[in-house]
Formats: structure tokens, sequence, C-alpha cells
């Protein structure tokens, strides 16, 4: 047997960007591997520690037993404690050891999909110690490394794969989550519409429905009347909602129009990611 059709695109995903990171930092000298990112109180060896870490965890591997510091400033909710082992455990590795670790790493995980044969249902234990379907766990794991190969191309200015197959599973995850941004952190009011038109390399319009009842849905197609219009990049779109930047350094790459403190009330709530 081999992986379930409707996984593929996930391990699809999850390949090119892998590749994409290890290509990336193998080259860096030491020090480089020491550059902050746009991933709060992470360098680039750190997102590297982190991507190690989940994979390992994806194959089953037992975590590190291992006792955080207590200066950790980014470190403040236990989800983020959770992660933090992974990463600060290998705090101290060099530059030679991370990139062996991360070689092995992509060949063992890239074994276990290609032997993969569950179905999409099976539910696993995913990163964080979650139980979730097989299907879920994978998509969010595509999702999160596709981010975090973008923090690696900010930080060692080399950009690029905005339109790779990471970054649309990306966009389906984080218009997933965007009736409950708009609908309910935002509270949006009854019987109104918000329309988002994103440019660039992975471009959409959709527009986030609010029913009599305050529920959100969200479809393709354009409002007439709408009660606010956010136009912004594809670049813009994820890093404002995966906690990379603030609306207010984001400003300049953003046009508004319509109720201006329904707009504020979604910009603040528009970071999704933990």
């Amino acid at each position: 047997m081999s992986l379930h059709p409707s996984l593929q695109s996930y391990a699809d995903a999850w390949t090119h960007s892998v590749e994409a990171i290890s290509e990336l930092v193998t080259p860096l000298a030491e020090g480089e591997w020491n550059r902050a990112t746009p991933c709060p109180g992470w360098s680039v060896r750190d997102i590297v520690s982190h991507v190690i870490g989940v994979d390992c965890e994806m194959l089953g591997d037992p975590r590190p037993i291992h006792t955080l510091p207590r200066d950790l400033y980014h470190v403040q909710t236990e989800g983020q404690r959770y992660q933090e082992i992974q990463v600060d455990v290998r705090r101290h590795h060099t530059a030679p050891e991370m990139v062996s670790e991360l070689e092995y790493t992509i060949i063992r995980r890239s074994r276990q999909l290609r032997n993969e044969s569950r179905e999409p249902g099976t539910i696993v234990r995913g990163p964080r110690g979650v139980e979730e379907t097989l299907e879920y766990a994978m998509r969010r794991r595509a999702f999160d490394i596709w981010v975090h190969e973008q923090d690696l191309r900010r930080a060692l200015g080399t950009p690029g794969n905005l339109d790779s197959p990471g970054a649309h599973v990306t966009r389906d995850m984080l218009l997933a989550i965007l009736p409950k941004v708009v609908a309910k952190d935002a509270g949006a009011p009854a019987n109104s519409a918000v329309v988002f038109d994103v440019h660039g390399p992975v471009e959409f319009l959709r527009t986030v429905r609010v029913d009599a009842e305050g529920k959100g849905t969200i479809d393709g197609a354009p409002s007439l009347g709408p009660a606010a219009t956010i136009a912004l990049d594809w670049e813009t779109y994820v890093r404002l909602a995966c906690g990379r930047t603030t609306p207010e350094a984001a400003r300049d790459a953003l046009k508004t129009e319509g109720d201006a403190s329904l707009v504020e009330a979604i910009l603040a709530s528009f970071a999704v990611t933990p």
C-alpha cells in the first residue's frame, strides 16, 4: 500500500519546503545560524531545531528530557513551553551537527511518508501531544514548515517559494480560520460582509459573510456594499496572520475601505498562530 491520495499534496508540500530549508542552511557559516528571524525569540538555528524536533515527534521518537531556563522571554504559554524543549536542547549544537541531524531526519521522515498506508481519518498523536486525524496532522505540518521556510528566507535575505505547494496549503489553512477571525474575534455586525482582496504570487478574493446569528462563512463571490474591504499582498497577509509583523508595521502595504473600527478590530485579531 502507499500514501492515501488525499494526503499526497501535504506530503509533497512538506518535501518541497524541507528540502528548500536544507538547501538554505547547509552552506551557512557558524555565525549565520545565530541570525534573528521574524519568529519571535528564535534564531535560524532555533527554527531548524524546531523543524527537526517536530518531525522527530511525527516519527514517534521520545521527547528530550530537558529543563528550560527561566529567562526565555518569548515563552509565555504551556504550548510554547512544549515547543521550546526541542529548540533549547539544540541551542549549543554546531552548524555541522545541525545539518547532519536535519539531513538524517529528512531521510527518515521521507521513508515514513513513502510507507504510510493509514487512512486519513486515523487518529494519531501529533506534535504538542494532541490527538488528531492523520490528515489534519499532515496538513498542519505542511503549513508549519512552509511558514518557517519563509522565516528563514527573510532572515537570510533569500526570498522565494511564495507560490510553492506549501503556500497553497497555507492559504487554505488561513482562509478556513478567517470566518472566526471576522465574526467572533473581531465582532463584525450581523448581516454584514467583509471582503479580502489578496494579490501577488498567490491571489484570491474572498468574502466573509456574517449571518443574523453572528456566524461567519466564507466564499469566493464579491459582495455588493461590504462593511469593509481589506486589500494587501500575499506575503503581508501571511506575515500578519502568522504574527510575523504588526498591523502598524504593515500599514503601508494595506489598502482598506469601509468601517474603520471594524477594519482595526479585524487586524487586531488577525494573527492566528500560537
